[in-house]
């Protein structure tokens, strides 16, 4: 049973991975981006990471992906663009060279932290319950001002992408507003 959730699970990250690259419409490409995170909280479910996977559905694929959505709806992107035209030709070399870049720190933090494992010897054993605890005293006790200004600076930010966005309807010589 195991197995089959996992090949299903699998195979709905690597569809939805690749829907968001073959798709041409990017409101498409945003919901096969849902179906990848929803196989990704699939995998959490099976490896009892039931925290992570709530996670992963709330945060990712319901904030993220909305936020994604608000974006392309305000900019429009409804037309293809001319991708044979760059605007910055250094611009593809220094994304290679960035790219080796952080791959090369990627593999150096794994190399590092194999290393540092097999010095400790066993890992550390911890109880999910208490790490959850902590952080939520952390979140809302410690630090709740925050956490309470930063909702309401995203309420601000959406109101104002919304005020700035709106068409103003003018008058016409007929006494009616036009768009």
């Amino acid at each position: 049973m195991e197995m089959i959730v996992f090949v299903l699970a699998s195979a709905m990250v690597l569809v939805g991975a690749v829907g968001v690259i073959v798709r041409r419409n990017p409101v498409h490409a945003a919901l096969s981006l849902v179906l990848t995170l929803f196989g990704v909280a699939v995998h959490f479910v099976a490896l009892e990471a039931h925290f992570l996977a709530a996670v992963q559905i709330i945060v990712y694929a319901g904030a993220i992906v909305v936020l994604f959505l608000f974006v392309i709806m305000l900019l429009g992107v409804d037309k293809a663009e001319d991708l044979s035209i760059e605007p910055f030709p250094i611009q593809r070399p220094l994304a290679g060279i960035v790219g080796l870049g952080i791959a090369g720190l990627i593999i150096a933090a794994i190399v590092r932290g194999r290393d540092a494992l097999r010095e400790a010897g066993e890992p550390l054993a911890s109880d999910g319950d208490q790490n959850v605890q902590a952080l939520a005293r952390n979140l809302f006790e410690d630090h709740v001002f925050a956490f309470e200004f930063t909702s309401v600076l995203l309420i601000v930010a959406v109101a104002g992408t919304v005020l700035l966005t709106r068409k103003v309807k003018k008058p016409t010589a007929g006494g009616k507003a036009a768009e």
